[in-house]
């Protein structure tokens, strides 16, 4: 199911809702542009998110993007671990609620 090459239909989609496709990118461009904070920070969080939310689509672009943009494997490795702890935390601090 999961084809990086279904990313291909990201064109027809962006034929169907035109509109609403230009406003996503430009808000993906703009959310992901060099600022206050750097480039690579920002793959690097988007990595974080897209470990939790497990989209390999997202794994694949903004590994490429922190790569292109300075991380490095030891940096791929840290933030792995970062989404995975919280990711464990989230069921740790839910478990309070089954406790009496």
């Amino acid at each position: 199911m999961y084809d990086m090459k279904n990313l291909e239909n990201l064109k027809t989609l962006g034929k169907e809702s035109e509109k609403t496709m230009k406003a996503f990118w430009a808000f993906d461009q703009a959310a992901l542009a060099e600022g206050a904070i750097p480039k690579k920070y920002k793959e690097l969080m988007a990595i974080a998110v897209a470990l939790t939310t497990q989209c390999p689509y997202c794994l694949e672009i903004h590994k490429d993007a922190a790569i292109k943009a300075g991380a490095a494997q030891e940096e791929l490795a840290e933030v792995t671990m970062v989404s995975a702890v919280l990711r464990a935390g989230a069921a740790v601090v839910h478990g309070t609620h089954l406790m009496k």
